[in-house]
């Protein structure tokens, strides 16, 4: 497959993406969540969205993939911060990489577009919307929450995401299946040929386990936003799943709580995770609230 990876200048970064279908279309921006490249996001994914009529992006966030890397910050002291004590501050927060989506928009010469962001992605995409809700046409935040505190990971889950660091394109494919078979999703079986086939293309990409620590060390910092989210005038789906081991549900259910006139959508089965049983109703959903959202204010069934 052709390579469509482009690079663009944002701020004193650089943020690697790539587009599905014709940028005549109405954009779609897809927002990754930690520890994953824009590869986490599918292309067929992608292209199905692009066939309803979408102009669809997806990018890496800083501190990861072909995305700058930000050596500079060093690594944080996870422990210290996860328990609440005196560390030094970490090189970014949410707000930060919500302003480099924003800057993202500005480079890629769009006023608008609508959002869609999975696990820290949809917490980016909440900060972008309270922050620049100008620019969000139409929110999707998928198995989120507006803060760490609620829907916190089963301990199960949360080791996970302390695993050594890959080595190599194998351990890398290893670890991601290690990763997966806890947090995904229980009521479909795990498509374990494309999490080592992704897991690997990472490695080769950009390995920075540096780098996923500041991320962490970014949601961990940054606030509660229920007060914001309270705020927004935005259309919002919250799509969460049932099952999801890492972020369980109560960070969805808190979500569409707090944004005035959310649709939620709780999704038996499902875990941390887009297994592709669910593409067709996810992408229907997704694809109805952006359109919904283009028409005006019309409620929807």
């Amino acid at each position: 497959m052709a390579d469509r990876t482009r690079r663009v200048a944002v701020g004193e970064l650089e943020l690697a993406y790539e587009t599905f279908g014709d940028a005549g279309n109405s954009p779609l921006l897809l927002i990754s969540g930690l520890a994953t490249q824009m590869l986490g996001w599918d292309e067929r994914f992608c292209d199905q969205l692009a066939d309803h009529g979408f102009h669809v992006i997806r990018f890496d966030n800083r501190d990861i993939g072909l995305s700058t890397h930000l050596h500079e910050g060093g690594i944080p002291n996870l422990g210290a911060l996860l328990r609440g004590e005196a560390a030094p501050a970490p090189p970014y927060t949410l707000a930060d990489m919500a302003e480099d989506t924003a800057g993202l928009l500005d480079a890629l010469g769009l006023e608008s577009a609508h959002i869609v962001g999975a696990s820290m992605g949809g917490m980016i995409a909440q900060q972008l919307a309270i922050h620049h809700g100008y620019r969000v046409r139409s929110l999707t935040s998928i198995m989120s929450t507006p803060s760490r505190q609620v829907g916190q990971a089963r301990p199960e889950a949360q080791a996970v995401l302390f695993l050594p660091p890959p080595t190599d394109p194998d351990t890398a494919a290893e670890r991601s299946l290690t990763v997966y078979r806890v947090i995904g999703s229980p009521g479909y079986p795990l498509d374990e040929p494309r999490v080592a086939d992704v897991a690997r293309r990472a490695f080769a990409r950009g390995n920075n386990p540096a780098g996923v620590a500041r991320q962490y060390a970014a949601i961990v910092v940054s606030p509660d936003r229920t007060p914001g989210l309270r705020e927004l005038t935005v259309p919002t789906l919250v799509i969460h799943g049932e099952d999801d081991p890492l972020v369980q549900v109560e960070g969805g259910l808190a979500t569409a709580d707090a944004v005035p006139g959310a649709c939620l959508v709780v999704v038996p089965g499902m875990g941390h995770n887009l297994p592709q049983p669910l593409w067709p109703q996810l992408i229907d959903e997704i694809v109805a609230h952006a359109r919904a959202a283009e028409v005006g204010p019309a409620t929807r069934a």
